[in-house]
């Protein structure tokens, strides 16, 4: 595979627009609006067939029918050192657990960085398959996911099975 492929799948939290390259997943986006926003479409290329975007979209399809827990596609998140570290203690929590913006502070020696928490959560690229949707406020609260849009937290949360405040 060469250049940058996408492809579209339909889910329980929208459409989910999914982004490749050389065979590493760049990138996946809650609905069309993100993924004009995030991507210059002129560049891509609408490519439903190919294997590695077939793959991610199986086990999407795995995940919101219930079978699937963890997610086996390359990646390589682009970010600063910070969002990779973030990231990085994301894919730690378990499937149907959740950790608030303060755990993940302390988690990774940072107490006061809650606020950089949630900005490296809005920078993931890589939504469901780096889980920040299991980061909630301390009160157990769902609070913004991609900046406001719980509904699709609350979706994958109760896909989960997590326990949250609704």
């Amino acid at each position: 595979m060469t250049g940058r492929v996408y492809s579209k799948k339909m889910t329980p939290a929208g459409d989910i627009y999914i982004v490749a390259q050389n065979g590493i997943l760049l990138a996946l986006y809650m609905g069309e609006a993100d993924f004009l926003e995030g991507e210059e479409v002129s560049s891509l290329h609408l490519n439903p067939s190919d294997s590695l975007l077939k793959k991610c979209a199986l086990q999407l399809e795995e995940y919101f029918d219930g079978y699937r827990k963890e997610f086996d596609i390359p990646i390589e998140p682009q970010g600063t050192e910070f969002q990779k570290t973030v990231w990085k203690e994301l894919c730690l929590i378990p499937f149907g657990e959740t950790r608030s913006y303060q755990d993940i502070a302390v988690k990774i020696g940072k107490d006061k960085a809650v606020r950089a928490i949630g900005q490296a959560n809005r920078a993931n690229r890589l939504p469901i398959i780096i889980p920040c949707h299991r980061v909630i406020g301390k009160n157990k609260s769902l609070t913004g996911y991609a900046g406001s849009r719980t509904e699709i937290k609350e979706i994958l949360l109760s896909l989960e099975g997590a326990n949250y405040a609704k």
